[in-house]
């Protein structure tokens, strides 16, 4: 089984719940509609990795804010690079079919140590930055769906297990990426750096 760190401590995350278009300008970026309700989509465990792989010309990194749940509450916050496969997504998208080829597939979610948190949420805000340059940026009021509103959602349908993580949405500024690409994440807490991870993309 895929493991994080958190805090010095290896978690077994059974699974990822990620939300879907969460943020408007990104909704907008790849001309959607805005949902009239939370989108809601899983990754196994097979998808946590720590390294980012390179796949191919068409997919596509999403820089997250991630939590990890304990007794059904955030316990700890970490980085996250939600990776698709846009070309599939797209055409998934078209007929209507569900995203697991596109989202869910092994090394999808590249994942930061995680280090505990029980501070204030609205503080929080991420950067991503590509080769030394900041692409994706957003805070907690840029949010559709605040993280307890997202952990209730989620409760209504299924069972957080202690481990489990939460990837809460990317903001606009996602793109494609190459073999060597470097990547920085950073969580901040009001002007408090708390999670910084870095990522160079290498071939599979």
């Amino acid at each position: 089984m895929h493991t994080v760190d958190f805090d010095g401590k290896t978690v077994i995350p059974s699974k990822i719940v990620c939300i879907g278009r969460n943020y408007v300008e990104h909704i907008y970026e790849l001309s959607n509609e805005i949902p009239s309700q939370m989108v809601v989509f899983n990754k196994p465990n097979s998808a946590v990795s720590d390294t980012l792989c390179y796949f191919n010309e068409t997919t596509r990194f999403e820089g997250e804010i991630c939590f990890l749940i304990e007794a059904g509450s955030i316990s700890g916050v970490g980085f996250g690079l939600d990776l698709t496969h846009a070309d599939i997504q797209n055409e998934l998208k078209r007929k209507g079919l569900p995203w697991e080829r596109a989202k869910a597939f092994d090394g999808s979610a590249v994942l930061s140590s995680f280090v505990p948190f029980d501070g204030k949420l609205e503080a929080l805000a991420m950067k991503l930055y590509r080769n030394g340059t900041l692409v994706q940026y957003a805070d907690y009021t840029l949010m559709m769906y605040k993280p307890n509103v997202m952990i209730e959602e989620i409760k209504g349908f299924m069972t957080l297990e202690d481990g489990d993580i939460i990837m809460s949405g990317t903001p606009k500024g996602v793109g494609n990426y190459r073999e060597g690409d470097h990547f920085t994440g950073e969580i901040w807490e009001g002007d408090q750096l708390i999670v910084h991870a870095e990522w160079t993309a290498t071939h599979r």
